[in-house]
């Protein structure tokens, strides 16, 4: 089929880690990498709890990534809207609001974040932050896949470089406090809701990353990549927790736990490497989901017009949306009002995405009764 010669010569890193890293980058910027989304989750049900509730939700990761990837591979899809369309029908628009509106909330808390990050690393003020965040998330995605696969892939050793040396900093700094967290007595009470919560705020992930997998051969590829994506996107949230339990429970009323645990392990030179990171997911996450605008419009323009959509309009595309998202979002109170409504946008993801992909679409699959679509 189209999709086998697409991915002719890619290599394995493309074909099976490209994806993980990729579905990583969309979510580590909401997902964890202040420790906040993981206090909130994780930590109520306790050490024990919360480590089987974040293993419940990379489950869930797995194979909801592996049927996705599968499924747009069958139908071709390599952009949001075209996949929808396929698992929908006209319903396809209903996740399309639902998803800029979530673009428009995770950018404007994005940019903030940026800005707090400079203003706090570098005494700068937070506009530079937030102006830079955005330059460099206009540049990637202005340049398309190729640009936007690299940025995956670099970031991704960065940051699980980076949450290496902070386990190892940790163990030597305050290990016995993690063993004695550990062996505290606490209930382990609604670990499942929270890996269920957790999982279904972030899976929109798999199917932001679409257009990375152009270079998938088989559909054992997309079965392979989709499964180890979940252990990919857990596994430093994992090492991440595990440090907190150091604390735990005090850790858990923080505003940043990840500013609170630099604080004790007393390394200025390591707080620096881990803003660097943290800005740095921050840019990787950004970009996914304005690269997978740019891949949705681009279908459309091809469709139209007959054209590629190049880099000049790719650029300027995401400049407007940045500028929306960042600047605009915040000042208009757009943000609060989304803010209020996404728990509800999770719910909307999970009723318009996994429970039709896990229901008909796997029929679908079985029966083999999916039709490629003529623009693939």
């Amino acid at each position: 089929m189209s999709g086998a010669s697409a991915g002719a010569g890619s290599s394995w890193f493309q074909r099976f880690l490209l994806p993980g890293f990729a579905f990583k980058a969309v979510i580590i910027g909401g997902g964890y990498a202040t420790g906040r989304e993981l206090a909130e989750f994780f930590l109520p049900s306790g050490p024990w709890g919360g480590l089987a509730g974040m293993v419940l939700a990379m489950l869930i990761w797995s194979v909801v990534a592996a049927t996705t990837f599968l499924f747009a591979r069958m139908t071709g899809a390599r952009d949001y809207r075209s996949f929808f369309e396929a698992l929908l029908g006209r319903g396809w628009v209903i996740f399309e609001i639902a998803y800029v509106l979530f673009i428009v909330l995770i950018l404007a808390v994005f940019g903030a974040a940026a800005g707090a990050i400079a203003q706090a690393a570098l005494g700068l003020p937070q506009i530079v932050g937030t102006l830079a965040l955005m330059a460099g998330i206009a540049i990637f995605a202005g340049f398309g896949n190729s640009a936007v696969e690299q940025l995956f892939k670099y970031v991704s050793f960065l940051l699980y470089g980076v949450y290496a040396i902070f386990l190892v900093l940790a163990l030597s700094g305050f290990g016995d406090r993690i063993a004695t967290g550990f062996a505290l007595p606490a209930s382990s009470d609604g670990w499942a809701l929270g890996g269920l919560t957790y999982a279904g705020y972030n899976i929109i992930g798999a199917v932001v990353i679409l257009p990375v997998l152009r270079h998938m051969t088989s559909d054992r590829d997309a079965v392979v990549a989709g499964l180890i994506a979940g252990p990919l996107a857990m596994i430093p949230a994992i090492i991440f927790f595990v440090c907190m339990i150091a604390f735990y429970p005090q850790i858990g009323a923080e505003v940043l736990p990840s500013d609170y645990l630099l604080t004790q392990l007393g390394n200025p030179v390591f707080h620096l490497l881990f803003q660097l990171m943290i800005f740095s997911a921050l840019l990787e996450s950004g970009t996914g989901g304005v690269h997978a605008v740019n891949e949705r419009i681009a279908k459309a323009w091809h469709v139209r017009r007959g054209a590629v959509l190049g880099n000049p309009a790719r650029l300027a595309i995401a400049l407007v949306l940045l500028v929306m998202c960042m600047l605009l979002a915040d000042r208009f109170g757009l943000v609060t009002l989304i803010a209020r409504g996404y728990r509800a946008l999770a719910y909307i993801f999970l009723a318009v995405y996994v429970a039709p992909l896990m229901t008909f679409g796997v029929i679908r699959l079985r029966r083999g009764r999916i039709r490629s679509p003529e623009a693939s």
